[in-house]
């Protein structure tokens, strides 16, 4: 999958959270959007909150806004152990929501960003091509 993208209220709040507490890397941005790189294979995309009725430009053609709105699930691959990861998550005030160990020997932790999408952190070993 090339890129995700999340629907956010406030942009800015969900930058910070994304920027400081995830520690992605913007790849770039403007008004309307920030582009993270996850893991050098993929791409997240917040976009603020915009009328779903009105196009968005972009260089190759202009699209619309889907109608999907609510939380959703987003695993982020991460190559630290689920002790660290929650650990660095809880000293940044992040709640924990959830915590599993997959049979091939990879971790998950689960927990919300500001807007309510629920986030999954996981280890190597979740499945057989990570």
């Amino acid at each position: 999958m090339l890129e995700t993208c999340l629907y956010v209220d406030d942009l800015d709040r969900a930058a910070r959270f994304y920027e400081q507490v995830l520690g992605l890397k913007a790849l770039t941005s403007d008004s309307r959007f920030r582009a993270y790189d996850v893991g050098g294979r993929s791409v997240l995309l917040l976009f603020g909150a915009a009328p779903r009725s009105k196009p968005c430009a972009c260089r190759a053609a202009p699209f619309r806004r889907t109608t999907a709105t609510g939380p959703c699930t987003w695993p982020l691959p991460s190559r630290r152990k689920r002790c660290a990861m929650g650990r660095s998550l809880r000293e940044q005030g992040v709640e924990i929501e959830g915590r599993t160990d997959w049979s091939r020997g990879g971790h998950s932790i689960y927990f919300r960003d500001p807007d309510g999408h629920l986030l999954e952190l996981a280890t190597p070993g979740l499945w057989a091509t990570y």
